[in-house]
């Protein structure tokens, strides 16, 4: 392919945050991802200067939290500020989905939507400890 024909690759998607490691934690856990090599937890009793953070899959998918002073909260599904983006994640079963229900909630998710019982698409959105809202679906 003649770098005429080629494409750009989507690295990772960044997700602005008041709370860079809290939010990376939440999504560390939730996704079972890695720090990038050097964006690791400091030490306990080290302060955590981190301002921008980077969590990889073991695809290479990555997940980037940038930090910012202030961040309205998105009001969706309905509200003066809209969603401008969100993540969707699936899992195979309507018994994971609750499984996963149960772990974003311990997590510090909040759920905004249950469609678990649709019969064509199971789903529930929730907002993550920023208000990023996020899917998870059957």
């Amino acid at each position: 392919m003649s770098v005429a024909e080629s494409r750009p690759r989507v690295r990772q998607v960044v997700l602005d945050t008041t709370d860079v490691r809290g939010l990376a934690e939440f999504y560390r856990e939730l996704l079972g991802w890695g720090y990038r090599s050097g964006d690791e937890p400091p030490p306990p009793g080290e302060p955590d200067r981190a301002d921008w953070l980077v969590l990889r899959s073991e695809a290479g998918v990555g997940l980037a939290f940038q930090q910012v002073d202030e961040l309205p909260e998105a009001t969706w599904p309905e509200g003066p500020r809209p969603q401008q983006l969100h993540l969707d994640m699936t899992v195979e079963t309507p018994e994971e989905l609750d499984a996963q229900h149960e772990r974003v909630l311990l997590l510090g998710g909040r759920l905004l939507l249950d469609r678990r019982d649709d019969p064509d698409e199971p789903l529930r959105v929730y907002a993550d400890p920023a208000g990023h809202p996020f899917c998870i679906f059957v």
